[in-house]
């Protein structure tokens, strides 16, 4: 970034169309990233693990995720719930209800502005 503060409209964003019916848009920096992501219930998103720190805020719905190598542990966020889930950690989701959540990360995740989240378009 430039030093300058930046405005964004979460309609005027490109949105993504992702597997099942999840879609995504996020407004990115230097350190951090902010997406939107909608689910309708009963889509998924499958074991995955990456670097970066992630707070997901559930403003509407509620996601079940599925957390651990083994899957050992799992944690149902509503609405109004956050869930942190540190870096390196394997963690699946499943939405329960339709569901609009923000995801926010640091550092930015380099695979979505890439858009090679591949295990998230099949």
């Amino acid at each position: 970034m430039n030093g300058k503060a930046s405005h964004h409209i979460w309609r005027e964003r490109p949105l993504e169309a992702l597997r099942g019916n999840i879609t995504r848009r996020y407004v990115t920096s230097d350190r951090m990233m902010l997406g939107e992501v909608t689910f309708e219930k009963g889509d998924s998103v499958p074991p995955h693990r990456h670097e970066n720190e992630q707070f997901t805020h559930v403003l509407r719905g509620c996601l079940k995720f599925t957390l651990g190598d083994k899957g050992e542990d799992t944690v149902v966020v509503a609405a109004g719930e956050v869930i942190v889930i540190p870096s390196d950690l394997l963690h699946a989701v499943e939405a329960l209800e339709d569901t609009l959540e923000y995801d926010m990360f640091t550092p930015p995740r380099q695979d979505w502005i890439d858009s090679e989240s591949a295990f998230l378009r099949g």
